[in-house]
């Protein structure tokens, strides 16, 4: 027998107060560890068939009583109390639901009709004409740069 299988049937007979299987006590006398383990199970369980639960005081249940009223009065005021009422659940339900809605489709982000018409989709003839005025003054100011360089490129032949 191992010790592992031996631990494992340790407990039970000494729960069972009776003396261990002849193979249980074979272990124990080939091994000193297992041997001092069951004697410490056997103080423990000796000791604790001498403890005897103290009396409770004879004002336990009066003050157990008015702790339990206590405590229910404060439990009427938490959110437990109310969840447990359908119609405060079911409005709170319903405010939820429409804030989640109003929220979603206040954030959506579709134009004005009249900006939809100024609007042109990328890579149209339309929306290169916009870009071109938007930015005419700094597509000037690049065509005066190749005008500059094409001077300094003539003079320096």
């Amino acid at each position: 027998m191992n010790c592992k299988h031996a631990r494992e049937q340790l407990l039970g007979a000494a729960v069972e107060r009776g003396t261990a299987s002849a193979e249980l006590e074979s272990h124990f006398a080939m091994c000193a560890s297992c041997a001092r383990e069951a004697e410490e199970i056997k103080q423990t369980m000796a000791l604790l068939d001498e403890w005897q639960a103290p009396e409770p005081s004879p004002y336990f249940d009066v003050r157990l009583q008015a702790r339990l009223r206590e405590e229910q009065r404060k439990a009427r005021f938490s959110w437990r109390y109310w969840a447990r009422k359908p119609a405060a659940v079911g409005i709170a339900a319903t405010l939820l639901l429409a804030l989640g809605v109003g929220s979603f489709l206040g954030t959506q982000d579709n134009p004005k009709p009249s900006q939809q018409a100024a609007v042109a989709a990328r890579g149209t003839a339309v929306n290169d004409l916009q870009y071109l005025e938007k930015h005419s003054d700094l597509l000037q100011e690049f065509e005066a740069l190749d005008v500059l360089d094409h001077d300094s490129g003539a003079s320096a032949n």
